[in-house]
């Protein structure tokens, strides 16, 4: 698979990473329902055998339980890949989310992933959400003392703003923004990816299937199959009045896949590699022939006139 270069580091991404927030498990306000570990571990080798060399994960998915599965997945590995994950969602006794980015708590952090992951050094470490505002020069002083440390090689932020990045940027440089992006969450397009160009920040952006929504697979049926804690069920994109809109755009991106040989969630993914701006795409997979699957959107590039008539699907 090409890889590209994240923003101002050495660090070559294949251009679809292994997110892993769904296989973090239940149980916990964000969960996509019971998960199989051993299940999260296949994929996770699949994916590194089909050549993607990235792995993008969280503390709070799962409540660490993701971090504890990614690391017995990379323990022994002869060759390991790129580890991306965060810090600033944590947790109390009562599993409920704590939000926190004061520096005594990412430096707890940071060794609490260290612990889960078992690897000695963080490749990307990033501030999950930009929450409390008032705190993100405080924590981006502190994640980047992580790096002078040797915990820690690049830094990076997901889910920040322009005026944000603009912020901290004046402390260190940023090497990687992670903003949601999808044919139907657009918003940086405007202002964050002209930003990134222009000041060599890598971008590597999540659910570009909009949670599966993109993938061809969802109907009305298959959502009320989803678990109970599946948090997705109170996605307003799942739900009326979006939810007949979007399933009428996924038609029409099966059509314009077909003509490819390729799926419709092949064609969300690539179409957000599309952008020069964006680096790689994250792909979430819980079973590895999710992974056989979206692998095919790697190298995928697509023309001017498959570009024109997915903006056709797309416009109001």
């Amino acid at each position: 698979m090409q890889t590209k270069r994240l923003g101002n580091t050495d660090l070559d991404l294949t251009r679809i990473g292994l997110g892993t927030w769904a296989i973090g498990g239940g149980n916990w306000k964000f969960a996509w329902g019971p998960q199989d570990a051993n299940e999260s571990i296949q994929a996770i080798h699949r994916a590194l055998d089909l050549g993607i060399n990235w792995i993008d994960t969280a503390p709070v998915y799962g409540l660490g339980n993701c971090e504890e599965v990614v690391g017995q997945a990379l323990a022994g590995l002869k060759n390991r890949p790129i580890v991306a994950t965060k810090c600033g969602r944590c947790w109390d006794e009562n599993r409920q989310i704590v939000i926190r980015i004061k520096r005594e708590s990412i430096l707890a952090e940071v060794e609490d992933s260290l612990r889960r992951l078992r690897i000695d050094v963080i490749d990307l470490y990033q501030i999950h959400w930009p929450q409390p505002d008032e705190d993100i020069e405080e924590a981006w002083e502190a994640v980047n003392s992580l790096i002078k440390s040797g915990k820690v090689r690049y830094a990076g932020v997901s889910n920040f703003s322009r005026e944000q990045l603009m912020r901290i940027g004046k402390i260190a440089p940023v090497a990687s923004l992670q903003p949601p992006y999808s044919m139907l969450v657009r918003g940086i397009e405007t202002d964050l990816l002209p930003y990134c160009g222009e000041n060599n920040i890598g971008v590597v952006v999540y659910s570009p299937m909009q949670k599966g929504l993109l993938t061809g697979k969802v109907t009305r049926q298959w959502i009320d199959q989803l678990a109970a804690d599946d948090h997705r069920r109170n996605d307003p994109q799942f739900n009326e009045p979006k939810l007949s809109h979007n399933l009428a755009i996924v038609d029409g991106l099966k059509l314009i896949a077909a003509r490819h040989g390729k799926t419709a969630a092949q064609l969300a993914i690539a179409w957000t590699l599309r952008r020069p701006e964006v680096t790689a795409a994250i792909v979430g997979a819980r079973r590895p022939d999710q992974v056989d699957e979206l692998i095919g959107a790697g190298d995928w590039q697509l023309t001017e006139q498959d570009i024109a008539d997915v903006e056709k699907l797309l416009t109001p």
